[in-house]
């Protein structure tokens, strides 16, 4: 594996000789083989590969929602990997937030109640519950459309709403999964302008895709294939894009 381009400050995320593997009972199946990356405090890590490459498995171990067969795996210092089920859970909700393609919204509630779900699991008294969901909606340009539910918003909007809902619980590090996805070339360069002015403001951000445009919003490219990192490079030409908001 090439050497990280990173090396300055202390790191967010670390793994160390990560493996996993699935055993089907007819076969085992080597997803990740004995890898190494490090993610720094305040990067935007674009995570690249076809299809069963390992990139998906390596985003459900940096999300806590899977463990590793073998390695470990620091999140600010902590080796997750040995943690048990409910500290977790902890870990995700204080430290982690998710942005995904489906967006992953609760249908028959509104936008600011779908922000405050990482909060009421966080056990946040509800006034203040509200209080901090109405302010993230307004960092991504939606105090308008606040009481809406998501069949009356855009896909754009949506994705916003998810943008939010990952930040409320002042999470430092979002993991985003083909967040433009599902998203026209329009909305997905307003969805990566965002994401650049949170990563601006410090805020660690990795995300799949297989976009190679998208990734080029990045700071750094990771290159996956079967199990392994098989590239890891800086971004030379990183687009730069201001965030647009939709009306």
């Amino acid at each position: 594996m090439s050497e990280s381009p990173v090396t300055a400050a202390r790191a967010t995320l670390e793994l160390r000789g990560i493996s996993k593997i699935y055993d089907t009972g007819a076969e085992r199946v080597a997803a990740l083989g004995g890898i190494d990356l490090t993610v720094q405090r305040g990067e935007f890590v674009s995570v690249m590969g076809p299809s069963g490459s390992g990139k998906s498995t390596l985003m459900n171990i940096l999300g806590c929602l899977d463990r590793p067969t073998d390695g470990q795996y620091f999140l600010d210092g902590e080796d997750v990997a040995t943690f048990e089920d409910d500290a977790l859970a902890r870990v995700r909700n204080r430290k982690i937030g998710f942005v995904f393609q489906s967006y992953n919204l609760l249908p028959r509630t509104t936008a600011l109640q779908n922000v405050t779900v990482p909060l009421k699991y966080a056990g946040v008294a509800h006034d203040e519950q509200l209080r901090r969901a109405s302010a993230a909606l307004a960092l991504v340009g939606l105090s308008d459309r606040a009481h809406h539910k998501p069949n009356e918003m855009s896909g754009g909007q949506q994705q916003r709403v998810a943008v939010a809902r990952a930040l409320v619980n002042n999470a430092a590090i979002i993991l985003a999964d083909e967040p433009t996805g599902n998203l026209d070339t329009r909305t997905s360069e307003e969805i990566m302008g965002l994401l650049q002015q949170l990563n601006d403001q410090g805020v660690t951000i990795a995300m799949v895709t297989h976009e190679e445009d998208i990734a080029r919003h990045c700071r750094r490219i990771v290159r996956f294939r079967d199990g392994h990192i098989e590239h890891d490079e800086p971004v030379g030409d990183r687009r730069i894009l201001a965030p647009r908001r939709e009306g």
